[in-house]
């Protein structure tokens, strides 16, 4: 879920530029340069801990860890919690299917972190998404949790300016008959709609109210707040571990 779905090739000069630029799983993309910075805010409040680190990872993979550790090695080990299972080739990963909804197999505070990066915008409507949000701050002692601002113009999945405004009905007739952003054009209109519906970005105070001990994160790009990060139970300070974006 934090990856874009496979892409066919580009249909115009634009929509290469955009998704070049877009491309998380590029090593000099403009996302994976942002999702460094970010993640470097992540490693401040990692660093704070001590000993062996339990980190859940909703949603993730460990070609994100490895593109964004860039060769650390933090004493830590990672399990992918994903809808079918990751391939992982370290010891330092563990793969897991569950539902994000509902960890009802994971104890209270079973891990000392839990992440999530891109994810709880593609869990289901602001409900679901407050089932996540709820098991995330259960399931661990701390959290950091990544998602896109709904108000930022360029909707990040689809790679269309205010798409994530537009009519149900007319995105999904986009989606239908073209390729949209990091989407192959589905000609089934009913298959489209539950696509384009299944991508639900939130405002900051929803975002927020998920989280109401968190302090809240915004990334700028262009003097404009492009995703939200809800980080909590840390016991630092928001100035404190912000420095190291500084």
């Amino acid at each position: 879920m934090s990856e874009p779905p496979p892409r066919p090739a580009a249909t115009s000069a634009g929509d290469s530029v955009l998704r070049k630029l877009a491309d998380n799983s590029s090593d000099d993309s403009l996302a994976t340069r942002m999702r460094r910075k970010r993640f470097a805010l992540f490693l401040s409040l990692l660093e704070t801990l001590e000993g062996h680190v339990e980190i859940l990872d909703i949603g993730g993979t460990q070609q994100f860890w490895d593109l964004m550790l860039e060769g650390k090695k933090p004493d830590v080990r990672v399990t992918l919690l994903n809808v079918v299972h990751q391939p992982v080739s370290s010891a330092a990963f563990v793969s897991a299917v569950g539902d994000a909804k509902n960890l009802a197999s994971i104890r209270d505070g079973a891990f000392d972190v839990v992440f999530s990066n891109s994810v709880i915008e593609h869990v289901g409507p602001y409900d679901d998404q407050q089932r996540m949000a709820a098991e995330v701050r259960r399931a661990g002692t701390r959290y950091f949790v990544q998602t896109p601002n709904k108000r930022f113009p360029l909707e990040p999945h689809f790679l269309f300016p205010f798409f994530q405004y537009l009519p149900v009905s007319l995105r999904a007739w986009m989606l239908s008959n073209f390729d949209v952003g990091w989407y192959r054009r589905m000609p089934d209109k009913k298959a489209a709609r539950v696509e384009v519906e299944s991508v639900n970005l939130m405002t900051r105070s929803q975002f927020a109210a998920l989280f109401p001990d968190a302090s809240i994160y915004e990334e700028k790009l262009f003097g404009l707040t492009k995703s939200f990060v809800a980080y909590g139970g840390w016991g630092v300070s928001r100035r404190a571990g912000e420095e190291a974006l500084r």
